[in-house]
């Protein structure tokens, strides 16, 4: 089974290349794609970018829930309709060390990125323009949560980790890490 590369790897900071057509490789490569994100756990993951692999390719995967289809896209081609506002989407409970209360804040993760969360503002819809896993053309709309997740893997050919959007957002990183009790807390990152 392919591994979750971590960061500070090249590849998750390089344009992934076109894919010049699908073939048996890229369904082989699909397949393997699928299988190392329902291995993914704590936290388990919704998506994973080839280049999170290793392979220098415009393809993600996304998979909300265990119950729901697998969404292929390959070389997508991102588009954010009109008169949107950047809202944050991904809830998580955040009990810091320093207050010990829980409060309610959106944060984001990366299964390539262990341990780290951030707040990242995310347009609520994206159009996506992609082919899918048997190479036919596709044009959807997505909302969201699926719109969140469509971006952060986006990011990923693109060179992007969620961290550099938390940092241009001016928001706060955090490293999670287990109290005595085993209950997950967060700590504020130092940038």
């Amino acid at each position: 089974m392919l591994t979750i590369v971590q960061a500070p790897n090249p590849v998750l900071s390089s344009i992934a290349k076109k894919v010049t057509r699908v073939d048996k490789n890229i369904s082989s490569l699909i397949i393997e794609m699928e299988k190392a994100l329902s291995s993914a756990k704590d936290p388990e993951g919704v998506g994973l970018a080839a280049p999170q692999i290793g392979k220098s390719l415009q393809i993600f995967i996304i998979k909300e829930s265990k119950n729901d289809p697998l969404l292929t896209c390959i070389n997508p081609v991102l588009s954010i309709p009109k008169e949107q506002k950047l809202s944050d989407d991904v809830e998580k409970k955040v009990k810091t060390k320093k207050t010990k209360e829980n409060k309610e804040v959106k944060l984001e993760g990366c299964l390539s990125l262990q341990d780290v969360w951030g707040i990242v503002k995310r347009y609520p819809e994206v159009d996506l323009t992609y082919m899918d896993e048997n190479g036919v053309e596709q044009t959807k709309h997505f909302d969201g949560f699926l719109a969140t997740i469509i971006q952060h893997e986006y990011d990923h050919l693109q060179g992007i980790l969620f961290p550099r959007r938390v940092l241009e957002q001016k928001g706060q990183l955090y490293k999670s890490v287990k109290n005595k009790k085993g209950e997950t807390e967060f700590e504020e990152l130092v940038v």
